[in-house]
This record gives structure tokens, sequence and C-alpha cells, in this order.
């Protein structure tokens, strides 16, 4: 049971980034039309700066679950490698336990902005007027799914499988 869990975590980590890599394309196709527009065609832009802003936004966060399931995040480790296994297991759970705090109570407070947004139907100042909800969106799912993955961490880390893994 604990392992079909930490697989979905995994999974839900994995098509999160993969959005977040789309999102990321999306943003610099629409910079590239952007640009092509404006200096070519010298039409304006409306909602393309908008557009690119939430998507580099949404792709950051999105991104975040799988960046910690990859532990392709940068950290200063020197501390962590000089301890003897027992506390370097026990200075881990410290460190899940606190990212989890983290990652809960902005999933808690995104999620209130979005639902302010959404109920209050907040739009942008700009003149393209985007629904806020919209882009506001992913942080309360990012932060949720960031959440999920601090748990398998912790998982991992308390059953030993963090070690088992190859990890120090």
């Amino acid at each position: 049971m604990v392992s079909l869990f930490l697989r979905a975590v995994d999974l839900l980590s994995k098509v999160a980034g993969l959005i977040a890599g789309l999102l990321l394309v999306a943003a610099m196709l629409v910079i590239c039309e952007m640009i092509f527009l404006r200096y070519v065609f010298r039409a304006p832009t409306i909602w393309q700066t908008d557009f690119v802003v939430f998507s580099a936004t949404a792709a950051m966060f999105l991104g975040a679950p799988y960046v910690l399931k990859t532990r392709g995040h940068v950290g200063v480790d020197v501390i962590e490698i000089a301890l003897p296994p027992g506390p370097r297991r026990a200075l881990g759970i410290v460190g899940a336990l606190l990212g989890l705090t983290f990652a809960v109570l902005m999933t808690i407070a995104s999620a209130t902005f979005f639902h302010e947004a959404y109920v209050n139907e907040w739009r942008t100042s700009t003149v393209a007027a985007i629904t806020l909800w919209i882009p506001l969106l992913p942080l309360p799912v990012s932060f949720a799914l960031l959440s999920l993955q601090y748990v398998a961490e912790l998982v991992r880390r308390l059953s030993g499988a963090y070690e088992a893994e190859g990890h120090a």
C-alpha cells in the first residue's frame, strides 16, 4: 500500500513536471510570436505579456514537486555530508517536516486566494482583463502536490527507503 502511494505521488510529480515544461515551451513560443507581431507588423500585443508571465510562474510552481522528487534543487550539504548516518537521517526528517509545513501552509493560503479571486470575479488590471482565478489555479495545485511529495519524502526517510535508494 505504501509503495503504491509512493509510485502514485511520484507519477503526479512527473506529470506536473511535464506540464511545467510544456508551459515554458508555450511561453517561449508566445514571446517569439509577440516579437514577430511587434517588430514585423507593428501590431499591438494585448494578451501575450500576461500569458508569458502567468505560464512561466505556473511552470515554476508546478515543477517544484518534480524537483523535490529528483533532488534537483541546489543545496548546500556540507554539514549533512559531515554528519554520521543517524544524525544525517534525523536532519533529513526535520528538513522534510519543515518543507511539508511550509507547503501545507502555502496550499491553504493559495487556495484561499484562489477562492477569493473566483468568488469575487477578480480580473487583471491589464488591457486583456484576464479572469484572475485561471492563472491562480496552479498555485494551490502545485503546493498540494509539493505537500504530497514531502509526505512521500518523509515516508521514504522514515522507512529507510531513502538510504536504500542510494542517497546518503
